[in-house]
């Protein structure tokens, strides 16, 4: 007799005893109603800043087409919860999106402060070895090495306009 994780699951494969329990259909219909309410949000801001038109798109063109996406992805993610098994309940590993998604508000509010190299650092650093426990010494290293890389990309060569403090 094998062990449980050779139990085939409802989908034929083995069951894997160090994943999360399956997300039921109530949390997978909750999951698609906020992915719909983001990107109704999202498609609303980005129309309010101006689509222009395929000559001349507007700041609002990619953000609109993305958000639209997103709105009519959770529409079909929807449609599909109550047949789908795939998704994980949601456990204390996924405390770690939100602290990211934190990172991330945290980012933006800063960045229109100070300038966006204090902040990608952090934030990399953050990410790095908060997140992904990597060493202070690589976690440093990459942080400031991608922040350069980032700097000289968008502020040297391609003359993005975002707060900076060189």
């Amino acid at each position: 007799m094998g062990s449980p994780t050779d139990t085939p699951s409802a989908a034929g494969e083995p069951a894997d005893e160090s994943r999360p329990p399956a997300a039921g259909p109530v949390t997978q219909l909750v999951t698609a109603v906020v992915v719909v309410a983001l990107g109704a949000t999202a498609l609303t801001g980005a129309l309010n800043l101006g689509v222009g038109s395929p000559a001349e798109p507007g700041p609002g063109t990619w953000p609109a087409l993305v958000s639209a996406a997103l709105t009519v992805l959770g529409v079909l993610l929807a449609a599909r919860a109550r047949h789908m098994d795939d998704a994980e309940r949601f456990t204390r590993t996924g405390l770690h999106v939100l602290v990211a998604v934190g990172s991330m508000v945290a980012f933006v509010a800063l960045v229109g402060v100070i300038g966006f190299e204090i902040p990608a650092t952090l934030l990399a650093f953050f990410w790095l070895r908060v997140l992904g426990r990597e060493s202070r010494r690589t976690s440093a290293a990459v942080s400031l090495g991608l922040t350069v890389v980032l700097y000289v990309l968008f502020v040297g060569a391609l003359e993005v306009t975002v707060p900076h403090l060189f």
